[in-house]
């Protein structure tokens, strides 16, 4: 591999910061929780506070999104996180169990490698240094390159605020010069110990074959199916707020609607209703040239991008009123070359008709096995036995029952851990299925107090074999369950 100079200024830049991290996280490892606290909640108060700034700065680098979404984003990344993990015990002895003489010590994994996208550039940064931070952690960052100067002026806003408040230079920092082989250098190196990777397809599949240690999510491209129990109107709206939130740019958000012949009417009537503008064949065939590039990946020309725009690249005239592009589609065409059926980050959904819950589910795991597996799946339904039948049926870590899919993933209008990263399973190749939240960047250590002598054990074993001649030798069985009885009774 020939190494230009950029390249190899960057991987000296990596090699430095790394340097300083793994000192600044060695001093970091003895602070208390009460000063890990503070730190954080200055981390989280500096991101309100540049919030808008930072937004903007976004939108304006990138062309993806609305700022203003992505005000509620930065927030979202700082104060929501924070306040959900502001009480959580991460630093030295997080629980004893007195009855089995065990304790829970938590042990920081230290510098971890945050690799950060384009759609939710600075956002990423706040959400990450918190969660890095908040467990005991320094944390160097790579930007990603087409969201550059937004991204390394939240890691100074995010550095600043921590150093301010206490903690040790170079805790938090960021890659001023990114290429690739810098960013390979931060993801192989012997000081990084864990990767939290967050990007494209490629970069996350390199993040897991550093051989570092990495937590990394692949594709969304979660489909939300109405089933006939809902209130079509107030799935609709939730579906087209989630949809044209941030132009749809978090990775949760709906990419598909699935409705049941039952209700396909009323839900149809509902989404042009709402915003919802119906390609016909020829706008179809000229919008879907504009989703996927050459090479088959995610066309960045329309990620993030309004209607209006999307429109005028395909040359069409939508009504003034359309939010939502919407094409019909089939289970027959699903499949990696059929662009409506993909992951796209914008405001374009492909519509599915099916026969009953049982269809919709079917469809559900060959679009999410076709992209997206592990990822989010959302129904709308007022059928409880229902909805818990469909959630075990697909193939995702998060099913999302009657809320928009981009906002209930991410935990914003649901219950789940606050976060901008999300694991997919072993089934989508990720070491992880949850929200990702500061207890999955710390390893825990046990302590054990020994509970038994190697009599005890020996004593279970002496009486077993002595009762042994007593069972029939031909009830094998017998034997088994006599042995399992007198172990267990031995060690309560």
């Amino acid at each position: 591999m020939s190494l230009t100079d950029a390249d190899l200024l960057s991987i000296q830049e990596v090699r430095t910061l790394l340097h300083q991290a793994t000192k600044a996280q060695k001093i970091f490892s003895q602070f208390s929780q009460e000063k890990v606290n503070e730190i954080c909640q200055a981390i989280a108060d500096a991101g309100v506070a540049n919030a808008e700034r930072l937004a903007k700065m976004a939108q304006e680098e990138t062309g993806f999104g609305i700022w203003q979404d992505k005000v509620i984003k930065n927030e979202f990344a700082s104060k929501t996180v924070n306040d959900r993990y502001r009480d959580l015990k991460t630093i030295g002895i997080l629980g004893e169990d007195s009855d089995h003489k065990t304790i829970d010590m938590a042990v920081p994994v230290g510098v971890i490698a945050g690799l950060i996208p384009s759609t939710n550039p600075t956002s990423s940064v706040f959400y990450k240094a918190l969660i890095a931070v908040k467990a005991g952690n320094a944390i160097v960052f790579s930007p990603h390159p087409n969201a550059k100067n937004c991204i390394l002026e939240a890691i100074k806003v995010t550095s600043e605020a921590a150093y301010q408040a206490g903690a040790p230079a170079g805790l938090i920092s960021g890659m001023t010069a990114p290429t690739l082989e810098g960013t390979d250098e931060l993801m192989h190196n012997e000081e990084t110990k864990l990767i939290l990777a967050t990007g494209g397809t490629a970069m996350v599949h390199a993040a897991y074959s550093s051989g570092t240690p990495a937590l990394g999510v692949g594709p969304g491209n979660g489909s939300a199916f109405i089933e006939k129990s809902a209130d079509a109107a107030l799935a609709v709206k939730r579906i087209m707020d989630s949809e044209t939130f941030d132009n749809g740019t978090i990775c949760a958000s709906e990419q598909s609607v699935i409705v049941e012949d039952a209700n396909k009417d009323e839900v149809r009537r509902e989404l042009e209703k709402q915003g919802g503008y119906f390609l016909n064949d020829e706008e179809r065939e000229r919008v879907s040239h504009f989703i996927l590039r050459a090479d088959g990946t995610m066309n960045p020309q329309i990620v993030g991008k309004s209607v209006q725009v999307i429109a005028d690249l395909a040359k069409i005239e939508v009504p003034r009123d359309t939010r939502v592009l919407i094409a019909r589609d089939s289970e027959e065409n699903v499949g990696k070359n059929d662009p409506f059926s993909r992951e796209k980050l914008t405001p374009i959904m492909a519509y599915f008709e099916v026969k009953d819950m049982q269809a919709a589910a079917d469809l559900t795991n060959k679009l999410l096995m076709n992209e997206g597996a592990g990822h989010t799946a959302i129904v709308h339904s007022e059928n409880h036995k229902l909805v818990c039948e469909y959630a075990a049926m697909v193939p995702a870590s998060r099913v999302l029952v009657n809320t928009p899919g981009s906002l209930g993933g991410i935990g914003a209008t649901t219950g789940l851990n606050p976060a901008l990263t999300l694991g997919c399973g072993a089934i989508g190749g990720s070491a992880s299925s949850d929200n990702i939240s500061p207890l999955n960047l710390l390893n825990l250590k046990r302590v054990a107090v020994g509970v038994r002598e190697i009599e005890d054990i020996r004593g279970a074993a002496s009486s077993v074999a002595q009762a042994a001649p007593t069972l029939s030798s031909s009830n094998q069985q017998q034997l088994v369950d006599e042995l399992v009885r007198q172990v267990l009774a031995t060690i309560q």
